[in-house]
Order: C-alpha cells, then structure tokens, then sequence
C-alpha cells in the first residue's frame, strides 16, 4: 500500500511539474536586444568640453557618433575605457582602456588593438569636434560589450602607436555608456 500511495504522489507530482513548467518565469539571464547606447559627456576637474556620444548597431558594427565642445583646437584622443565608475573629479576612476583581448595599443585601423582605441577627434577653431566611425570590434553584448563602460576624451592626440596609451595626456571629459531607447 505504501508503495502505491508513493507511487501517486510521485505521477501527480511530475504533472504539477509539466504543468508548471509551461508558466515558468522568463530567463532573466537573456540579454535584451540593444540597439542605441549614449553617453553624456561631462568635464572632469578644470575642463570645459562637453558633448554626446551616440552608438547604433548597423549591419557593418556600431555606428560611433560624438559631438563634442570646449576642447581646444586639435587632435584629442576618445577611448572607451575599462569601468563606467566617473567619481574621479580627474576621470582616473575609469581605469584604462578597454582591453579584454590584451592587445597592443593602436588606432581604430589598426589590425591589433584595444577594443576601445577609437582615435582622435579633432576639434576645430572654435572648440568643436564632430566623430563618426563604423567599428567591427566593439559591440553591445559578449566580451567587446561597450555597455557600462566609460568614454574619455583626453588632452592631447593620441600617436596611435606609444603604449599602452596613445600619449594622449589627461583626461578633459568621461561619461558612462548607457542603453539608450531605440528609436532610430
């Protein structure tokens, strides 16, 4: 008899199981598609350059997209760098350049890089920077993910080629990247 009755209580609990798994609640470790991230620009201590920096995924990468302010005329370098932590009234607080691969420092050219080596922006006389760049590299989920990360525009230009950064001094403006709403 005991066995019976175990029996039952074994074939209604694997029901309830069937059941119930049909109104599982969803995966929450599914990433939701991401579209659009952007970055609010703010100056670090004794800076004044501000701005926007939008990312769309396109059919060839990320689509970068940054309009900057109150840089001096010339050459700045804009990394992605490693955290999206701007405490740091001098910007230090996002660590170093985003580099999961452990690469060599370069342009966004470059065959070896860091995934967030995106160049220069180039200001003109009035203090004005307009970027755009379609990378392959970085992206929005996975180990290049970009979400979270900071974006820093330094003082100086960035050779390109001295390591691990670019030369390109101080750091005059940070913001985190954020999922923006898709509407594009």
């Amino acid at each position: 008899m005991k066995i019976e009755i175990n029996l039952k209580m074994l074939v209604i609990i694997l029901a309830l199981m069937i059941i119930l798994g049909g109104c599982a609640a969803p995966n929450v470790s599914e990433q939701p598609v991401i579209k659009k991230a952007i970055v609010m620009l703010e100056p670090t201590d004794g800076n004044t350059a501000t701005g926007t920096v939008t990312f769309i995924q396109t059919d060839k990468g990320i689509l970068a997209v940054a309009d900057v302010s109150g840089l001096t005329p010339g050459k700045h370098g804009f990394h992605i760098h490693e955290f999206g932590d701007v405490t740091d009234l001098d910007g230090k607080s996002a660590g170093g350049h985003f580099n999961p691969t452990n690469s060599k420092h370069g342009g966004p050219q470059s065959a070896e890089r860091h995934v967030g080596d995106l160049g220069n922006l180039v200001a003109d006389d009035t203090g004005k920077a307009h970027y755009e760049w379609t990378d392959s590299i970085i992206s929005f989920h996975g180990e290049n993910s970009i979400i979270g990360r900071a974006v820093i525009i330094h003082a100086g230009d960035d050779d390109l080629k001295s390591q691990p950064t670019g030369n390109a001094g101080a750091r005059v403006a940070h913001g985190v990247i954020g999922i923006a709403k898709a509407n594009i």
